[in-house]
């Protein structure tokens, strides 16, 4: 999943950065509102980390401007402002969800992992695809009861197929979601991870549609007429 913070503290974007791509969001960060506003309107994200207080823009105009032109992305809002009014006020603006500083770096995670659920219209923490059981929570893969070792990088990448099982999912789509602007876009990144998955998993569940892109699903889906 790819996660934008815009955060100007550099301390605390540093911070949460680093706990999100540990946890193996892919994340571009902004330091103020008018490149967070822009690099919002140009990539697609799973969420969107969003400090209030910011310089050249602050986050409230940053939102309302994201609504305004058709972005749903999901927001969650950090600020130091606590009172219900604030609240109140953040959540009319287009937020989803609420932070308010200091905060654990484990409930913000929690926020973004289910703010990432809801934009695939999913509650569930854990899903199923054929023999395959995958806790979004636990960050626990199984095949057929086995466990599989994955780094978080391989396992956002098989939570994302999970997410769209059955679907066909393009090689830029996945680029797009799993890797920040770090990556070069001409690497072989996407088929190195996806060959190294399939080695992981030892079963035919992704599936390559030449020219298309990867598919996740049960081999008896597959099979059937």
């Amino acid at each position: 999943m790819r996660v934008l913070l815009v955060e100007d503290a550099p301390r605390l974007q540093r911070g949460v950065a680093a706990a999100l791509r540990r946890a193996g969001y892919a994340v571009d960060t902004a330091s103020d509102g008018e490149e967070g506003l822009w690099l919002a309107q140009s990539n697609a994200y799973d969420a969107i980390v969003l400090d209030l207080m910011l310089p050249k823009l602050d986050g409230l105009t940053v939102l309302r401007k994201l609504r305004s032109a058709g972005k749903d992305t999901h927001v969650l809002i950090l600020t130091a402002r606590d009172t219900v009014p604030d609240r109140v006020t953040g959540l009319q603006s287009g937020a989803d969800d609420y932070l308010v500083k200091p905060f654990a770096l484990e409930e913000l995670l929690a926020r973004v992992e289910a703010l990432c659920r809801r934009a695939y219209g999913v509650k569930a923490t854990v899903l199923h695809v054929g023999p395959l059981d995958l806790d979004t929570s636990g960050k626990t893969a199984r095949v057929d009861g086995r466990e599989i070792e994955l780094s978080p990088r391989e396992f956002s990448l098989l939570e994302y197929l999970a997410r769209r099982a059955g679907e066909v999912v393009s090689r830029t789509e996945i680029e797009e979601h799993l890797y920040d602007e770090q990556v070069d876009p001409l690497s072989n990144v996407v088929d190195s991870a996806i060959c190294l998955l399939r080695k992981k998993l030892g079963a035919p569940l992704v599936q390559t549609r030449r020219g298309q892109g990867y598919v996740l699903s049960s081999p008896a889906a597959d099979d059937a007429p």
